[in-house]
């Protein structure tokens, strides 16, 4: 009997001091990595970035699937004005043009990758076999490789910024979907989403930087939004997709140069 109370008491003190470790352990962990979890964010932080030489904001020109318009009339607006834009390429539409990309490039423009197959969400009605509800983590990452395999067959250089096609971030559905953003936080230094709002220099994660969209807006519209950056001191990332002189839902270039201008 007395063999058996001192095995109990044992393993009754042993259960304690496992429960005990488990407890503080707990405690531990949610101190230390919940505070490496949150937003590395301060007020302090907030009011004491400045942008340099006394700017009041950011502002990017970003263009989507290389239409002809963008390297016909855009570059030539913006090597006019010393202004450098940001093309986020479909491969399909580089061969056209190739010659004229190079050039861009040589005259300081940036050409990022924007997927091999332009995949979206099933949901838009464009979007025929190539519905990112259909895709896998693997999948998208053979496209984003593909891409740049190509861009840089075409133009000789390796992009290291993307932007999601449609703004969607995802891959597969229910259960099995899955983000992607990790996967372009490892492989490009940035990743532009689409009509998601403006970037906070200090918080911003630059594998999700929102932007504005540029189609369709008057100067007036942009205007605003500039005024609202300047009030903020955000980063102002603007999102065009084909270029005219002021059709439905294209970029329009006289908005175009009066920015830049």
């Amino acid at each position: 009997m007395k063999l058996k109370w001192i095995v109990r008491l044992s393993i009754t003190l042993n259960i304690l001091i496992i429960t005990t470790f488990i407890i503080l352990g707990l405690k531990y962990w949610g101190f230390y990595h919940g505070s490496r979890l949150r937003p590395f964010r301060t007020d302090g932080l907030t009011s004491s970035f400045q942008w340099p030489e006394g700017k009041k904001m950011a502002l990017s020109f970003t263009f989507d699937d290389a239409y002809y318009s963008q390297i016909d009339s855009g570059v030539p607006l913006f090597d006019k004005y010393g202004i450098k834009a940001t093309f986020y390429v479909s491969v399909w539409r580089l061969a056209q043009r190739q010659e004229a990309w190079k050039r861009a490039i040589s005259q300081g423009h940036e050409i990022g990758n924007h997927t091999y197959n332009h995949p979206c969400s099933g949901n838009y009605d464009f979007i025929s076999g190539n519905a990112l509800e259909d895709y896998t983590i693997p999948r998208i990452e053979f496209e984003l490789y593909a891409a740049n395999e190509y861009i840089k067959e075409m133009l000789g250089i390796y992009p290291v910024s993307f932007a999601y096609p449609c703004g969607d971030t995802f891959t597969g559905k229910g259960i099995n979907a899955q983000s992607y953003v990790p996967l372009i936080s490892v492989m490009f230094e940035s990743g532009r989403l689409y009509e998601a709002g403006m970037a906070n220099p200090v918080i911003c994660d630059m594998a999700q930087l929102p932007a504005e969209k540029l189609d369709g807006r008057s100067l007036n519209e942009i205007k605003g939004l500039i005024e609202t950056a300047k009030s903020k001191g955000s980063w102002l990332i603007l999102v065009g997709h084909e270029i005219s002189q002021g059709e439905n839902e294209t970029s329009s270039l006289s908005t175009i140069e009066a920015i830049c201008n």
